[in-house]
């Protein structure tokens, strides 16, 4: 899975590469401030592609001495880093996009060569992003999710510029070029921040999806008849790994077997409907007070 998860992250460097060097050459052609901001931002994805190899890598490392849940972390590093990335590709687009709009505009040229050299490295990308986007859920990758996405977006500003600038073809205004790239680093800016506070939330260890939050205490509720209560019930995600514990309060008098058994059943239960899921679970006697004295009791008692 690893390589696999290795070699999508190496199509998005060859498709970063190949519309990299499409977008500038169709800046070349036209001059058009439009088409450059489009271009800086395949710099970020170029950047964004090779970080989130590395980081692919790196989340690949078993566990040790030093890190024992993993490195899967590493890949929230990569969507945090990309998302900044992006935020000064906008700061940049929108420098260069004012300056173009307060000085004389500059005529453009060869619009329908730049265009059309433009549409294809779009049209690269689109293929390239749902590759991606089908193998993050295949692999439960953020990382590949988020260079997905950010490849879309790339898509979305390309199909902008190009509807804008055949607009500025029938009208000649030649402020709508600029105006354009503002728009696109408004887009652009919007992306970045989203990835950014998305990465933030995975390294502060943020709660599992509503979702699956519900299907896992469904599997509890399932098996009320055979404890008294649970409570303590946390939960976490770390890269595609998912990291759950909770306390089960059974009667003092069931064997340790028995209470084993139990908590082997329901391990197995969490782990086959939550994958790459690792369950730690606390058992506790009814009998002692220690087992319900907590400030904030969540316990849903079964009897």
């Amino acid at each position: 899975m690893d390589d696999a998860k290795a070699r999508f992250a190496l199509l998005s460097v060859g498709a970063a590469l190949a519309t990299l060097a499409l977008k500038f050459t169709a800046y070349a052609l036209t001059g058009s401030v439009g088409i450059l901001s489009d271009a800086l931002e395949s710099l970020v994805n170029l950047a964004g592609a090779l970080i989130a190899l590395t980081a692919l890598k790196i989340a690949a490392r078993p566990a040790d001495k030093t890190h024992p849940y993993g490195h899967d972390k590493a890949e929230y590093f990569s969507s945090g880093v990309e998302g900044t990335l992006i935020l000064v590709a906008a700061a940049s687009i929108a420098y260069t996009a004012i300056n173009r709009l307060l000085q004389q505009p500059v005529p453009l040229e060869q619009l329908g060569w730049g265009l059309l050299v433009t549409g294809s490295a779009s049209l690269l990308n689109f293929i390239v992003a749902r590759a991606l986007l089908s193998a993050s859920k295949r692999y439960d990758s953020i990382t590949l999710e988020a260079d997905a996405k950010h490849l879309l977006t790339d898509v979305w500003t390309s199909v902008g510029v190009i509807s804008g600038l055949l607009a500025l073809s029938v009208t000649g205004w030649q402020w709508l070029d600029p105006l354009i790239a503002l728009a696109v680093a408004g887009h652009i800016l919007s992306t970045g921040i989203s990835l950014v506070r998305r990465s933030v939330d995975g390294l502060m260890d943020y709660n599992l999806p509503a979702d699956e939050l519900a299907q896992l205490e469904g599997i509890l509720k399932n098996h009320h008849d055979q404890f008294v209560a649970y409570h303590r019930l946390r939960a976490r995600k770390s890269g595609p790994r998912r990291f759950i514990d909770l306390h089960v309060v059974v009667p003092g008098t069931q064997t340790v077997q028995a209470a084993h058994d139990l908590c082997e059943r329901l391990e197995a239960e969490i782990e086959a409907i939550l994958p790459n899921a690792s369950v730690t679970i606390h058992v506790e006697p009814a009998e002692d007070a220690a087992s319900w004295d907590e400030e904030e009791h969540q316990t849903l008692a079964m009897h």
